[in-house]
């Protein structure tokens, strides 16, 4: 379930950024990360009914519920014309606890451990751009949810199915490496200037995910 929520990110993340970027209707974003969000806590749910009430599977429900309920909020936020404080304050709030699940995680799963970093980033982002009001971030984080969605979640969702994921520190050192990469070209993208987004965020009219409001699973 954790490997098929995190699968499905990586199609919002996309999705959003695309959308925050103007290539996609921001209400057709919304309208899939709604869909999306509620499937993924619906696995939330037979996750913890299957797994149990162990550290780790509590961690991993946790994380499937923070991301289905960011693409759930967001596509509410535009479909119903909420404004996007509200999803902002929240992202601050997860990209908190994105933060405590990434410590708690690094001796268990380091290579998950530098994922949930990076989507604290990206929540970070959100509730930067929607409550402080930093505009200039919008097509940064834009360019941000764009490639995250496909390094922090479709290629490890595959590695996962595939009984692959590694484990190891230097797997965990190899993406940490990466991910700067990842931040940088989002940065350089940015400053072109050509898809500035018009509102960056989890596919919200006036909003910001995941993901570009979030989120895995």
């Amino acid at each position: 379930m954790p490997y098929v929520c995190l699968l499905l990110s990586g199609a919002a993340l996309l999705v959003n950024g695309l959308a925050g970027l103007g290539h996609l209707p921001r209400r057709d974003a919304a309208a899939f990360s709604l869909v999306l969000g509620g499937t993924q806590l619906v696995l939330g749910v037979v996750h913890l009914s299957a797994a149990g009430n162990g550290p780790e599977a509590l961690m991993t429900a946790a994380g499937m519920f923070l991301f289905g309920l960011t693409y759930v909020y967001g596509g509410m936020d535009v479909l119903l014309g909420l404004g996007s404080r509200g999803l902002g304050w929240f992202c601050g709030m997860v990209a908190f606890v994105g933060l405590l699940l990434a410590a708690a995680w690094l001796a268990v799963d380091p290579l998950l451990a530098v994922l949930w970093v990076c989507w604290a980033v990206l929540w970070g982002l959100l509730f930067a751009s929607n409550v402080m009001g930093a505009a200039r971030l919008e097509p940064f984080t834009g360019w941000a949810l764009v490639l995250a969605s496909q390094v922090t979640a479709t290629v490890p969702a595959f590695l996962g199915l595939a009984g692959l994921w590694p484990r190891t520190s230097l797997a965990a050192l190899v993406a940490a490496v990466l991910l700067a990469g990842l931040f940088v070209a989002a940065r350089a993208l940015a400053r072109r200037g050509h898809d500035g987004p018009r509102r960056a965020g989890i596919s919200v009219e006036g909003q910001a995910v995941g993901p570009e409001r979030l989120t895995a699973g």
